[in-house]
């Protein structure tokens, strides 16, 4: 799915890539992951501008890959029609390709007000060594929180937007279905939620341990089956018609499928001639670009990433971040996470030899 279709922020500065140049000042370069073509992503030089007043000079530790959205934005696959609505924060170029996309960043700020001087911040920025940025761009990392967690901000932040919009009540039965990143997430927090019953659904068997250290359960797809009376909600995160359809199929009567998937230029084929209508089930579809309605006149976008990673000072979420590779090794890795040849759900870039650490 697409976690940041349409948010509401965007780049100061242009930073453009540059062939590397013999005495350029090298404290004003940086490096950065762009998407020359569908399939082939390559590493380039970025001369940075000098951070302005309000702006903050930020240093990258680690950067994640949201995975089902940027492999799916490495192949190629967003649709014209949506073009303008899948820009992300601070993308640069315009689909398909060339393109410099991501937003799961966490860094140290080097250059800024002095109350963020040293402080690690999540920014909703591609895979960049270094970049400036306006000061509202950012949002500090709690010191407890390791570096290598924070990334999973963005994705949590997805998963409270998720919780505003379906609204589970204490004692109900929730299944998501896809154990992905997201999917991961929305169980996890609805898990906290008194009483809940939560199954978290998916095709692939080793989800099952990764349910375990959420303490959540599982089932595989193949096997899950509707409670009596159903269940009072779905969470539907695989992206996949197969995985929508096991949702309504899971559904109790005049329940809700809350839609968290995104398609981009794949159809999606379902059979609602069986108790869609009689039970009156409905599907409603939930993405992170604005708050959800139930909190837009009280919450901001800030409040909301706040939030997440507030969140995100619970060790269980480690589960999500299943590899890690160095930076220049990115252009590979997005390949094998393209092709599949590559199992992850969260798969982080490493900078610095001292990525995963805490603040002081």
């Amino acid at each position: 799915m697409s976690e940041y279709q349409s948010y509401e922020s965007g780049p100061a500065s242009v930073q453009k890539p540059t062939p590397d140049v013999e005495g350029a000042d090298v404290s004003r370069t940086a490096r950065a992951f762009w998407l020359v073509e569908p399939g082939s992503g390559e590493i380039h030089s970025v001369i940075l501008p000098d951070p302005g007043v309000g702006e903050v000079l930020v240093r990258t530790l680690v950067s994640g890959i949201s995975r089902g959205t940027e492999a799916l934005v490495f192949r190629g696959g967003v649709p014209e029609s949506q073009y303008a609505v899948m820009r992300a924060p601070f993308q640069e170029g315009d689909f398909p390709a060339p393109v410099k996309y991501g937003y799961l960043n966490v860094g140290v700020v080097d250059e800024g007000p002095e109350d963020l001087l040293g402080r690690r911040v999540f920014t909703l920025y591609p895979h960049q060594t270094a970049f400036v940025v306006p000061v509202d761009a950012v949002s500090v990392v709690p010191d407890d929180v390791p570096s290598r967690r924070a990334v999973l901000a963005g994705t949590v932040e997805t998963a409270v937007n998720a919780l505003w919009d379906a609204a589970p009540l204490v004692g109900d039965r929730v299944a998501v279905v896809g154990a992905g990143m997201v999917g991961c997430s929305v169980a996890r927090l609805v898990a906290q939620v008194p009483g809940t019953h939560v199954v978290l659904v998916d095709v692939d068997p080793s989800r099952r341990a990764v349910a375990d250290r959420l303490g959540v359960d599982f089932v595989l797809a193949a096997e899950a089956v509707r409670p009596d009376g159903g269940f009072d909600l779905v969470v539907h995160c695989s992206a996949t018609s197969a995985g929508l359809q096991l949702s309504l199929d899971l559904l109790g009567p005049e329940a809700t499928v809350l839609e968290l998937s995104w398609y981009g230029d794949t159809q999606v084929q379902l059979a609602l001639g069986g108790a869609f209508h009689s039970d009156r089930l409905a599907i409603r579809a939930s993405q992170v670009g604005v708050v959800a309605a139930a909190r837009r006149s009280r919450r901001s976008t800030s409040d909301r990433l706040a939030l997440a990673l507030e969140l995100l000072r619970d060790p269980a979420f480690d589960a999500l971040v299943t590899g890690r590779s160095p930076f220049d090794e990115l252009p590979a890795v997005m390949s094998r996470l393209a092709d599949g040849s590559l199992p992850a759900l969260c798969h982080v870039i490493d900078y610095e030899e001292d990525a995963d650490r805490c603040s002081a």
